[in-house]
This record gives structure tokens, sequence and C-alpha cells, in this order.
């Protein structure tokens, strides 16, 4: 029995189970040492608690971006609306300027806060743990803001969705 192919199909199979679960679609974006904004693409927050504020949010142990993130104070996770899947394919991916032609406005701690979002968290790292094979974040959330009439992107089954229907 080849062990490696039963695992590399076993883990592939519990990734689809996992996608049967919609999430949104966020932009966890922070400042590195030099000041330059940092963002990546991820599915994996949620909230924490309502008293006090927390968010929770998870990236993968071999991200490029996670000794940024371990070393930041604040972070902001910044909501995507279903007009913005361009910018989820944009922050997962490894272009080098993913901010680039952006317009920002900063949030607590300095952490760039995308424009056309469906809503935004500002947060002060509170912990990071280990995950398994990811780091989980918790964060207080310091400021917030949504926008009611933007629907959110979501993701499932490994496509994007609006509300209701597929987005290309």
């Amino acid at each position: 029995m080849n062990t490696a192919r039963t695992r590399a199909t076993l883990l592939r199979a519990l990734r689809d189970a996992f996608g049967v679960f919609p999430t949104g679609v966020a932009v966890v974006t922070t400042r590195g040492a030099e000041g330059a904004p940092v963002g990546v693409t991820v599915n994996s927050f949620t909230s924490l608690s309502l008293d006090p504020p927390m968010v929770v949010w998870s990236l993968n142990r071999t991200s490029p971006s996670l000794a940024t993130f371990e070393r930041s104070s604040h972070f902001a996770i910044n909501v995507l609306s279903i007009e913005q899947a361009h910018l989820s394919r944009r922050f997962g991916s490894r272009t080098p300027d993913k901010f680039g032609g952006l317009v920002l406005t900063q949030g607590a701690g300095g952490v760039p806060l995308l424009q056309g979002t469906a809503a935004h968290f500002e947060c002060r790292v509170v912990a990071v743990h280990p995950g398994g094979d990811h780091e989980l974040f918790i964060g207080h959330v310091e400021n917030f803001a949504h926008d009611s009439t933007r629907a959110p992107l979501l993701f499932y089954a490994g496509r994007y969705h609006a509300p209701g229907e597929e987005v290309s």
C-alpha cells in the first residue's frame, strides 16, 4: 500500500469536506518593520467574543508573511464585498506589490484598510497560538465599520459566490 498516496488522498478528501462549509473572504493586513503594508487572503476569520470584542484568524506556517504578522502589534480584517473577488486573488498570490494602485486609509496601529469592503475590524494582537500547520491570531477589536449595502464575498466548494449565486 502506498502510504503517501493514501495520505494525499485523505487530505484532499478532508479539504473537500471542509469546503462544503461556506465562509466569508477577507484580506488581513498589517505593516512590516519598515512600514511597508503586508496582506494575505484568508477565509479562516471568525468572531470569538463580544465582551470583550475579539476575533480569531489563522495563517499557514509556510506563509512568507507569517513572521511579519507574528511581530506586528495590530492587524486589520478587511471583509471583502462581492465586487472584490479580484482582491482575494491578488492577496492570495505571490504578487510582490499586492497594494499597487489601491487607495488605503490607516487604521489602529497604522494598519492599512482597503476601500469598498463589506466590513473591517482594526485589532490589537492579544495572542498567537500554534494550531497544527497554522498559527492562530487572536485580536481585540479596537475599531470597526461595516456597510450593510455591500454584500459579502463568499467561498464555497472551491469557488467564489455572492449570497445566492456564484461569482466569476
